[in-house]
């Protein structure tokens, strides 16, 4: 499923700011940072996501002659403002936190450099890509800390705000460490594992439960998981135990089971028990139902046989935080720094560069907030990705991805691993950008 890269998709405002920079000759170079202003209450964490989209968009952009014909229409601009958006491309640069990077409030996860009506225009979709998915990827981190090695299964589709956002959550959940998705386009457009089991609906068209097992076994024999709780959770078990040999003789093997309602700890206790003592200890338990990190965590806590987890509805809404307070600023323009100054809103001037400090034990310890050019011991987190429109190097796959994210996972101090958000991860604002900060209010001091 492609993306919609309509150049419409964005605010209106947008387009009635470039008319009047258009009309004053506003054209030098601006540089944009996008950031979030303060992590929810209940993240300690979060993990950037999006940039690919991002980077498709930017070099894909341009007005096409049917969005020229409409915007005339609208009687809203002028000819000679349209005539300029028709040759409109984007020019400019792009530096960025690779994918699957942990980072902290305040800190870019992605600065624009262009010509000041081009850094403008692009606002409203690349916050859209870039919150979208970083919501929806630092929600999975959490499910797959919680989940302990333990498979987890994107299964939200169904649930998603529209479709793009499902196959975005796909993505985004796997880059992070889940195992696979639901969402068949997903597996078409990235690669990504899919998995399924059966319905209710299927078992509940059939006359005789057993019966429908039989039917779906030899339908896809190489990848037999009966779902049990449409009736009765442990006399499906039973009936599983009873027709596994006989499946087994014609070549099929009973991979797993699922169950997706009532106390799936109790149930897949029960369930472990019958399979066992049918001989069926390899068969794999998968729990789902309105399960989400707190769920997993208080189930492997009681000592749940559960193998696997399929998260649905709180995964794909990020249903504890379902927003972000992502931010694209202006931070210099014309060469000059700038700062927002409004009350609980204030921002950082000029270009920035995040250091991270790692402590001998390979765990973060600190990150050093600070201007471009000011050196700080660490490493440097944004990274030049697209210069004059283009890439600079091909984009890393989804398994290297996936291979970094589990390493900075891996890294995060152990509270942030086991989802506790206090003490608050350390972000030090460095002298060189308080000093820049303190100079420009002098300068545009009213």
């Amino acid at each position: 499923m492609p993306l919609d890269t309509s150049v419409l998709m964005t605010d209106l405002y947008q387009l009635t700011m470039l008319q009047g920079y258009r009309a004053r000759g506003m054209e030098e170079p601006a540089v944009f940072e996008l950031f979030i202003r303060q992590l929810p209450s209940q993240r300690g964490f979060l993990m950037a996501a999006g940039l690919e989209q991002v980077l498709d968009y930017l070099e894909q952009w341009r007005f096409t002659p049917a969005e020229i014909e409409w915007l005339a229409s609208t009687k809203r601009f002028s000819v000679d403002f349209l005539d300029y958006l028709e040759r409109l491309r984007f020019s400019g640069d792009v530096h960025a936190m690779p994918e699957g990077t942990a980072f902290f409030a305040s800190e870019p996860i992605l600065r624009v450099t262009a010509p000041l009506p081009q850094a403008q225009l692009v606002e409203s979709r690349v916050v859209n890509l870039v919150n979208f998915q970083t919501l929806i990827a630092s929600k999975a981190a959490r499910i797959v800390l919680a989940a302990g090695g333990r498979g987890v299964i994107d299964f939200g589709f169904r649930r998603a705000h529209g479709a793009e956002a499902g196959l975005l959550a796909a993505r985004a959940s796997y880059l992070v460490g889940m195992h696979g998705t639901a969402t068949v386009s997903a597996g078409m457009a990235f690669n990504i594992p899919v998995y399924g089991t059966m319905a209710h609906s299927f078992i509940q068209a059939h006359d005789d439960e057993a019966e429908a097992f039989d039917h779906f076994a030899h339908a896809h024999p190489d990848n037999v998981i009966f779902l049990l709780d449409t009736y009765d959770t442990e006399a499906a078990a039973a009936k599983v135990v009873a027709m596994a040999p006989r499946l087994r003789r014609e070549g099929i093997v009973v991979k797993g089971v699922r169950i997706d309602s009532g106390d799936l700890g109790e149930h897949a206790r029960k369930v472990r028990q019958i399979l066992d003592a049918g001989g069926l200890s390899q068969v794999r338990i998968l729990a789902s139902g309105n399960l989400d990190e707190e769920a997993i965590r208080r189930l492997i806590a009681s000592g749940a046989p559960i193998d696997d987890f399929a998260v649905g509805t709180r995964l794909t809404t990020s249903a504890d935080v379902p927003h972000l307070d992502t931010v694209y600023k202006l931070q210099e323009y014309a060469g000059r720094p700038r700062r927002k100054r409004s009350e609980g809103k204030a921002t950082y001037p000029g270009r920035k560069q995040i250091f991270r400090q790692v402590g001998a034990d390979g765990r973060l310890m600190g990150d050093i907030l600070t201007v471009e050019g000011d050196q700080q011991e660490g490493q440097p987190l944004l990274q030049p990705c697209l210069r004059a429109g283009k890439r600079l190097a091909p984009s890393p796959t989804l398994p290297a991805i996936r291979q970094h994210a589990a390493a900075e996972l891996a890294r995060l101090p152990e509270h942030l691993r086991r989802l506790a958000t206090e003490p608050p991860y350390p972000v030090t604002i460095a002298p060189a950008l308080q000093e820049l900060t303190r100079q420009v209010d002098r300068q545009f001091s009213s």
